[in-house]
C-alpha cells in the first residue's frame, strides 16, 4: 500500500493511458499538444516525489480486436497492436525528455534498435534512479490487453496503485455523456466492479490487482492537475480496492 512517510497518498504508481487519449481532437494518430500536456502533468507528479511508470495503449494507431472482428487472424492483429504501443511509447518518451525528465522505454518484444527489452530488475533500477519507465508491447503475448499488461507490470514493480486516466472523473454506473442520471462512485470494491459489470478494466486486470492488493484509481486525464490530484488524494477520482 501507500508509503505512510510520504505526503503523497500514492508514491509508486503505474499510469495506464489509452492510445485514444493521445489523439486529442484528432480522429487518428498523435496530437502533439495533447501528448505534451500529459507529459507536463507527469513531470508535476514527479516533482512532488512520485515514481511514475506508464503503459500506453495503441488504439489511436491500430485496434487489434477490431481488425480481428473484420477477419484478420487474432494473434497477428494483436502483434500489430503491440507495435503500435511502442510507437506511442517513443512519442511520450520524446515529450518527457524535452521537459528534462529521464525516460526509458522497455518493450516486452525485443527491438533493441529503438528501446530496451523488458527485464524486471533493470526496470526497478531505472525507477530507483528517478527515471520514468514506459512499458511497451503489452505482455508480449497475443490475447492479452494493455489493461492486463498494466496490472501485471504494477504487480511486478511493487506499485502502490494502478492509475487509469479516462475521459471522465471517475467510475459511473453508466456513460455520463449519454445518461445524465448516471451515478458516480467515489469508492468501489473489486467485487462491485465485476458484479455490476462496470468495465473499468478487463477481468484479468481486475483479478491481478485484487490478488496483489493494488488499488485502481480512475480519474480524468484531460483535467488540469488530474494526475497530481489523484496522487495526492486531493483530486476527484474513484478508488477501487477492498480496504
Amino acid at each position: 500500500m501507500a508509503d505512510t512517510t510520504s505526503p503523497l497518498k500514492f508514491r509508486r504508481i503505474l499510469l495506464k493511458i489509452s492510445g485514444e487519449a493521445l489523439m486529442g481532437p484528432e480522429q487518428f494518430g498523435l496530437h502533439l499538444p495533447t501528448v505534451e500536456k500529459i507529459a507536463k502533468d507527469i513531470k508535476e507528479g514527479i516533482a512532488l516525489g512520485a515514481q511514475i511508470s506508464l503503459v500506453i495503449g495503441g488504439g489511436n494507431i491500430f485496434r487489434g480486436l477490431s481488425m480481428a472482428d473484420n477477419g484478420m487472424e487474432r494473434a497477428s492483429a494483436d502483434y500489430i497492436g503491440m507495435l503500435a504501443t511502442v510507437m506511442n511509447a517513443l512519442a511520450m518518451q520524446n515529450a518527457l525528455e524535452q521537459l528534462g525528465v529521464q525516460t526509458r522505454v522497455m518493450s516486452a518484444i525485443e527491438m533493441t534498435a529503438v528501446c530496451e527489452t523488458y527485464i524486471r530488475r533493470r526496470a526497478l533500477r531505472h525507477i530507483d534512479k528517478g527515471r520514468v519507465v514506459i512499458f511497451a508491447a503489452g505482455t508480449g503475448n497475443p490475447f492479452f490487453t494493455t489493461d492486463t499488461a498494466a496490472a501485471l507490470r504494477a504487480a511486478e514493480i511493487g506499485c502502490d496503485a494502478l492509475f487509469k486516466g479516462t475521459q471522465v472523473d471517475g467510475v459511473y454506473s453508466d456513460d455520463p455523456k449519454k445518461h445524465k442520471d448516471a451515478k458516480r462512485f467515489d469508492r468501489l470494491s473489486y467485487h462491485d466492479v465485476l458484479k455490476q459489470d462496470l468495465r473499468v478494466m478487463d477481468q484479468a486486470a481486475i483479478s491481478l490487482t485484487r490478488e496483489n492488493n493494488i488499488p485502481i484509481v480512475v480519474f480524468a486525464l484531460a483535467n488540469n492537475g488530474g494526475v497530481v490530484g489523484a496522487i495526492s488524494g486531493k483530486g476527484r477520482y474513484t478508488e477501487i480496492s477492498d480496504t
